[in-house]
C-alpha cells in the first residue's frame, strides 16, 4: 500500500482482527488496555491466545496490566510465552512518574519482544536506547498524535528519535496515536519504521490516489443525497 513503512492495526476485538489478518498490506497489531476494555474483553489470556493465532504469523503487541517493577516482569514474561509473534508493551513510564528503565533492562536480556510504550520525547528514547542492546527485537512507540495535541510538531521528534537507534539491531520506530490518513507520509518522511493505525483510518486507504476532481464530485454528491434524504427545502 505504501512502501518504506510497515502499517499495523491497532484493534483489539476479535472481528476487527479477524479482518484486518486478511489483509495483506497489515504487517502488524497492536493493542492496549483502553482497547481491550472498549471491545469488552473480560479473560485477557484467552483473547491474546486467540487473537495472536489470529493474525497469521504478524507481531501483535499486547500491554502488561502492573505498575511496579516486579509485577511487570512478572506480567512481561507470562504475556510473551503466548506466541512467538507476541511483543510486550510496557510504558516508558509508572504512574508516580518514576522510568520502567531497570526492569526493560532485565526484559532487554531475556527471550522477550518488546514494544516500549507512551512515550513523549526524544529524551525517553535516548533512556530506553540506553537499556535495550541485548534485546532480540524492540519497538518504540512515540505517541506523535498526542504530541500534535499538545500544540507540539512531532515530525523533529521522530525524526531524532530515529537517529538514535540507527546503531541499534532490530529496534524499530513506530508512529503511534495517528489522527489523519496522511501521517502515514508524516511517518515514512521521518523515517520511521512503524505507523499504527485504527480501523477508521485503515477503511480510507481506499481513497489514497484517488483523483481530486472525482472526489470532488463525489462529495458534491453525497451532499446532494443526504439533503434530499433529509427532505430539506429552501
Amino acid at each position: 500500500m505504501l512502501s518504506g513503512i510497515e502499517i499495523f492495526a491497532d484493534v483489539a476485538d476479535e472481528a476487527g482482527i479477524a479482518r484486518f489478518s486478511e489483509v495483506d498490506w497489515i504487517q502488524g497489531f497492536t493493542t492496549n488496555p483502553s482497547l481491550l476494555k472498549k471491545a469488552g474483553v473480560s479473560d485477557y489470556k484467552s483473547f491474546a491466545v486467540k487473537a495472536a493465532k489470529m493474525v497469521r504469523g504478524k507481531s501483535i503487541s499486547f500491554e502488561v496490566v502492573s505498575d511496579n517493577e516486579a509485577d511487570i516482569e512478572r506480567d512481561a514474561k507470562i504475556i510473551s510465552s503466548w506466541g512467538g509473534n507476541v511483543f510486550v508493551k510496557i510504558p516508558f513510564l509508572k504512574t508516580d512518574g518514576s522510568d520502567n528503565t531497570e526492569v526493560i533492562r532485565k526484559l532487554a536480556g531475556s527471550e522477550v519482544k518488546l514494544n516500549i510504550t507512551a512515550v513523549f520525547s526524544v529524551n525517553q528514547v535516548k533512556k530506553i536506547a540506553a537499556c535495550i542492546g541485548a534485546s532480540p527485537s524492540v519497538i518504540i512507540s512515540v505517541f506523535a498524535g498526542r504530541i500534535a495535541d499538545t500544540g507540539i510538531d512531532p515530525k523533529p521528534i521522530m525524526i531524532e528519535s530515529k537517529e538514535v537507534v540507527k546503531n541499534l539491531k532490530n529496534t524499530k520506530i513506530l508512529w503511534a496515536s495517528a489522527r489523519e490518513l496522511f501521517n502515514a507520509m508524516d511517518a515514512k518522511v521521518c523515517g520511521c519504521d512503524i505507523i499504527t493505525m485504527t480501523p477508521d483510518l485503515l477503511d480510507k486507504f481506499k481513497l489514497w490516489g484517488i483523483n481530486l476532481n472525482e472526489y470532488s464530485r463525489k462529495t458534491a454528491e453525497q451532499f446532494y443525497k443526504d439533503a434530499k434524504a433529509a427532505q430539506l427545502t429552501i
